[in-house]
């Protein structure tokens, strides 16, 4: 029989509100959260690496611990916690796995433009875990490969308008043709050891500053 245990382990971080307090008994119901996610989580095969509270700390701990999921729980009002995530996470985003009550509409648009991957509200049982965070981290690694896919069409669009650039000033400077100033842009780029794109750019500085 095949073990259920999640392979490649992953080390995760869960992130629990500040607020809870005893007086109205939401502390016991987050205790009881938080002991549903740790069963979820433990039977899956996962390595919880620290427990942290919504705080102003937590971008430092999570710079720190480097892991590679985020769940945070938040029985009630999401966007409290949702705050800190978002800047623990805005250099390195990871994949965010929030377990809520919060059903309010405004809360779940907050959410998902923080960047959260996963918005489950009373999905919180020890059984659904491991199912909710496959799906979590399948679609982040296909956001991911869009945005990449994205950042790199951009960057090559930037570069041909570079090149596009420094040929019309060559065709323009030494009466070249389009493909003679090409071949020379090529050529330059060769015995510089440059890509194109970068010797493009610096002929245009130097006309930058030759004016």
């Amino acid at each position: 029989m095949k073990s259920a245990i999640a392979s490649p382990r992953l080390r995760i971080v869960v992130v629990i509100p500040t607020t809870a307090t005893d007086e109205d008994g939401s502390a016991a119901a987050q205790a009881q959260r938080g002991a549903a996610l740790r069963i979820g989580l433990l039977e899956s095969g996962y390595d919880i690496v620290a427990s942290l509270p919504a705080d102003i700390f937590l971008p430092e701990r999570i710079a720190q611990l480097q892991p590679d999921l985020i769940i945070a729980d938040s029985e009630s009002d999401a966007r409290d916690v949702l705050e800190h995530i978002v800047l623990a996470t805005r250099a390195a985003p990871r994949p965010i796995v929030l377990f809520t009550d919060d059903q309010d509409e405004s809360s779940v648009e907050a959410a998902m433009a923080a960047g959260v991957t996963a918005y489950i509200v009373a999905g919180l049982q020890p059984e659904r875990v491991k199912p909710v965070l496959d799906v979590a981290l399948a679609r982040f690694r296909r956001e991911r490969k869009l945005l990449d896919e994205l950042s790199e069409t951009r960057q090559k669009l930037a570069e041909r308008k570079v090149v596009e650039r420094a040929k019309g000033l060559l065709m323009a400077r030494h009466g070249l043709s389009e493909e003679q100033a090409y071949q020379k842009l090529r050529s330059m780029a060769m015995n510089k050891n440059l890509k194109l794109a970068e010797i493009a750019q610096r002929i245009l500085d130097v006309e930058d500053l030759l004016g």
